[in-house]
C-alpha cells in the first residue's frame, strides 16, 4: 500500500473515531438534560386560611408535562384534586398549584406524565408520596365560645335596693278611705298614741277609772282599823288602873 493510502485510511479512521465521539457526547448530553421523575416534586402549605398543593418542575429541557393529583386512603385512589394541568419545566423551576382542603396528615398520589405517545419520557409518580403537615391551615371551630357574664365584673350580683321613691311610697300608709260624709278621715301620726289604744292598754294592765274609788275605800279602811287599835289600847289602860 503506498503512503497517500495509508495516510488517507489513518484520516479516514481518525474521522470515524471522532464522529464516534461526539455522537457519544452528544447522546450523554442529551440524556443528562432529558426529563425525568427526579426532576418533579410536590409541597402542601396554606395560601392564608385555604390549602394549596404545589408542583414544581425542574426540567431544564423544557418538556411539557402532565400533573394530576390524587387523594389516597390506605393506597387506594379517593378522588382527584380538582383536573390535571400541564406545565413545561425550565433550569429554576416552574410551577403550578392546585387548590385543596387538605386535612392534617393526608396522603397524596402525585402523577407525571411527559413526552409525547411515541416516545415517553416519563410516566410514573412522585415518589415518595405527598404528606400533608400535621397542623391544618384554618382552625376547627368546634369549641363553644363562652358566654359572657350577665353581671359586670365588679358590680355586686345582689339585687339593688329600691329607689327612694318606690320605699318612700312603701313605707307611707295608704291614705284611708272617705267616709259617707265624702270627707276622708285622717291618718293617725305615726307614734301618736290614740284614745280608744290608751283604754286598751288600761284594760290589759287592770287599771281602770275606778282605780281612785278602791284606793280611798282602802285608805278609809286603814284609819278605821288605826281608830279601832287606838281606842282598844285606851280602853284596856282605863281597866288597869
Amino acid at each position: 500500500m503506498s503512503l497517500s493510502r495509508r495516510t488517507a485510511a489513518r484520516s479516514v479512521r481518525a474521522l470515524g473515531v471522532a464522529a464516534a465521539s461526539a455522537a457519544l457526547a452528544f447522546g450523554t448530553a442529551s440524556s443528562a438534560f432529558a426529563c425525568t421523575i427526579g426532576d418533579f416534586s410536590a409541597t402542601a402549605a396554606c395560601d392564608g386560611d385555604k390549602g394549596v398543593i404545589t408542583v414544581t418542575d425542574k426540567d431544564p429541557s423544557g418538556v411539557t408535562a402532565e400533573v394530576t393529583v390524587f387523594l389516597e386512603n390506605n393506597n387506594a385512589d379517593v378522588r382527584q384534586v380538582g383536573t390535571a394541568q400541564t406545565v413545561k419545566g425550565t433550569a429554576k423551576g416552574a410551577t403550578i398549584s392546585f387548590a385543596e382542603d387538605w386535612e392534617p396528615n393526608a396522603v397524596y398520589r402525585v402523577h407525571i406524565e411527559a413526552g409525547t405517545k411515541s416516545k415517553k419520557l416519563v410516566s410514573a409518580d412522585i415518589d415518595p408520596f405527598l404528606k400533608t403537615p400535621a397542623k391544618a391551615c384554618k382552625a376547627d371551630d368546634t369549641t363553644t365560645p363562652s358566654t359572657p357574664s350577665s353581671t359586670p365584673s365588679g358590680t355586686p350580683s345582689a339585687t339593688p335596693s329600691a329607689s327612694p321613691s318606690e320605699s318612700a311610697d312603701t313605707e307611707s300608709p295608704a291614705p284611708s278611705e272617705p267616709s259617707a260624709g265624702g270627707e276622708a278621715t285622717p291618718a293617725p301620726a305615726g307614734n301618736d298614741v290614740q284614745p280608744a289604744a290608751q283604754q286598751s292598754n288600761l284594760a290589759e294592765t287592770g287599771a281602770s277609772s275606778n282605780t281612785g274609788l278602791i284606793v280611798g275605800i282602802a285608805a278609809l279602811l286603814v284609819v278605821l282599823g288605826g281608830g279601832a287599835v287606838f281606842f282598844g289600847l285606851r280602853r284596856r289602860g282605863s281597866g288597869d288602873r
